[in-house]
C-alpha cells in the first residue's frame, strides 16, 4: 500500500513539474524566456515549449495591431498660426526582445515614447505647411511623411508603426471665424468667376446662333428671289411665244 501511495505521489509531483515547465505561445503572442533574469530566447513561433521552473520564467506580449488615441495637441503652421490636431495611431509589437530592453516591457512607457516621437514629427511637418494645407489640401501627404519618419525611429523600440491618421483638425476660436470667412469669400469669388464665364459663353452662343439665323434667312431670300426671277422670265417667254403664235387671240385673252 505504501508503494502505491509513493508512486501516486511521485506521479502527482511529475505532473506538477510538467505543468509548471510547459508553456504555450499562441499565434497572437510574442514571448521571451529569461534565465535568472537574463534573456536567453525570444524567437518563439506558435506552439508548446518547456522551461526549467524557478530558473526560467516567461514573459508574453500581445502581437496584435493596437490603437492609440493621442490627446489633442497645438501646433504652429508656417504662418505661425495655431492649429489643434487630434490623431490616432495603429501599432504593434514586432520584436519582443527589443521592446523589452527599450521599454522594460511597460506599455505605458512605450506609448509615452511613441507619442513623443509622433508629436515631434507632426510639429516638424505642420511647421512647413500653411493653415489651408493642413486643414484640407496636404493632410494625407503630411500624415504619410509622419508615418514614414516616425516609423523608422519607433522601430528602435521593437514597435512597428502601421499608420498615423488625423481624426480632427480644429482652429482656436479666435482664429477659426476669420479663416472660414476668408475661405467663404474666396469660394464666392471663384463662383462669381465661373458664373461670369458662363454668361460670357452664353452670350457668344446666342450671338453665333443669331448670326447663323441671319445667314440662313439671307440665303433663303436670295434663293427665293432667284426662283421668282426664273419664274418671271419663264412667264415672259411664255407670253411672247403665245403672242407670236396668235396675236389676235393673245390680245383677246389679255383683255379679259
Amino acid at each position: 500500500m505504501s508503494n502505491i501511495r509513493f508512486g501516486f505521489v511521485v506521479m502527482i509531483l511529475i505532473g506538477v513539474v510538467v505543468w509548471m515547465s510547459a508553456f504555450v505561445v499562441h499565434e497572437k503572442e510574442l514571448a521571451i524566456k529569461f534565465k535568472l533574469g537574463e534573456i536567453v530566447e525570444s524567437d518563439f513561433k506558435p506552439g508548446l515549449y518547456f522551461q526549467i521552473p524557478i530558473i526560467n520564467n516567461i514573459r508574453k506580449f500581445d502581437s496584435r495591431i493596437l490603437t492609440l488615441d493621442t490627446p489633442s495637441e497645438r501646433f504652429l503652421t508656417s504662418e505661425k498660426k495655431n492649429v489643434i490636431v487630434n490623431s490616432f495611431v495603429k501599432w504593434r509589437i514586432s520584436d519582443a526582445k527589443t521592446y523589452y530592453t527599450s521599454t522594460g516591457g511597460d506599455e505605458r512607457r512605450a506609448i509615452a515614447r511613441m507619442a513623443s516621437i509622433i508629436n515631434d514629427e507632426l510639429k516638424g511637418q505642420i511647421g512647413t505647411k500653411t493653415m489651408r494645407e493642413v486643414i484640407s489640401g496636404e493632410r494625407a501627404t503630411i500624415m504619410q511623411v509622419v508615418t514614414d519618419n516616425a516609423g523608422l525611429k519607433i522601430r528602435d523600440l521593437g514597435i512597428e508603426l502601421i499608420d498615423v491618421r488625423v481624426k480632427k483638425v480644429e482652429l482656436p476660436e479666435n482664429v477659426s471665424n476669420n479663416v472660414y470667412r476668408r475661405m467663404a469669400t474666396e469660394r464666392q469669388t471663384v463662383a462669381k468667376t465661373f458664373r461670369s464665364r458662363g454668361e460670357e459663353e452664353a452670350k457668344k452662343i446666342r450671338a453665333n446662333a443669331d448670326r447663323q439665323r441671319e445667314e440662313i434667312l439671307a440665303e433663303a431670300y436670295r434663293e427665293s428671289e432667284e426662283i421668282r426671277g426664273q419664274g418671271d422670265a419663264f412667264a415672259a417667254r411664255t407670253y411672247a411665244d403665245s403672242y407670236n403664235q396668235d396675236r389676235d387671240f393673245y390680245s383677246f385673252y389679255r383683255s379679259l
